[in-house]
């Protein structure tokens, strides 16, 4: 039995961590609820509901639930996802790619030697290659100072502490940090900051939080310029986004 697709559906709790591991087959990864943190060596995404991540074959990557998380997740044998890109990114789901993935999740596997299943897996694909990329990426640095660096701000995006700061206790001058980062990330490090809170603002309002609530923990000092900062980096506002 030759199969094109195949699908998985699981809910985690809130903090459940898939360990790093790759797949033979390329993996569309659907949150259907929840956020979803997917990190690779050198980035992280962090992904509200009703959105996706693609992994191609043999990439490694792991898991994060930020929240209760429901994942449907689509496997694509190598010829039907050799047209995808060969690079993790977030994927923009369409209403129809949607019910797509939630329909071959309830099929369970679609089969190459069944015309109507190998017609689904086509539109499938078709409707993968089309899908839009999201801005839902954070670059992450090599170096083990930025490492350490970046690694204090992802437990606490909010922190207020200036670069000097950061990088003496970091190991490391605030200039040699701010080359690393842009030679690393390819992001200033004040971007790269920025782009942190922001993606995890949005995670806060993928699990129900105001817009207030999640600016305020995103570190903003008002509401006002947390939804004009959201809307330069993600092209709608952050009510939109909690709504969709």
């Amino acid at each position: 039995m030759a199969l094109l697709i195949r699908s998985l559906a699981c809910t985690y709790y809130d903090g459940y961590r898939i360990p790093p591991h790759r797949h033979d087959w390329a993996q569309l990864i659907y949150a259907a609820s929840g956020v979803m943190r997917v990190a690779t060596p050198d980035a992280l995404w962090i992904v509200p509901p009703t959105r996706a991540v693609w992994a191609p074959a043999g990439v490694a990557h792991e898991i994060f639930a930020k929240g209760d998380f429901a994942m449907r997740t689509l496997y694509l044998e190598p010829g039907l996802a050799a047209a995808m890109p060969e690079h993790v990114y977030a994927v923009d789901v369409s209403p129809l790619l949607r019910e797509l993935i939630l329909h071959v999740v309830g099929i369970g596997m679609l089969e190459a030697g069944d015309p109507v299943q190998a017609r689904l897996a086509s539109v499938v694909a078709d409707q993968l290659a089309i899908a839009g990329a999201l801005p839902l990426s954070l670059p992450l640095p090599s170096d083990p100072r930025a490492v350490r660096l970046a690694a204090r701000l992802r437990e606490d995006p909010a922190c207020d502490l200036e670069l000097e700061a950061l990088a003496r206790d970091a190991g490391a001058s605030a200039r040699t940090v701010q080359r690393l980062f842009l030679g690393e990330t390819g992001l200033r490090f004040a971007e790269w900051r920025q782009r942190l809170r922001l993606l995890h603002g949005a995670s806060l309002l993928g699990t129900g939080a105001s817009v207030t609530e999640a600016g305020l923990d995103a570190g903003y000092a008002g509401t006002s310029a947390f939804v004009a900062a959201f809307r330069r980096q993600f092209g709608v506002t952050p009510a939109r986004l909690r709504r969709k």
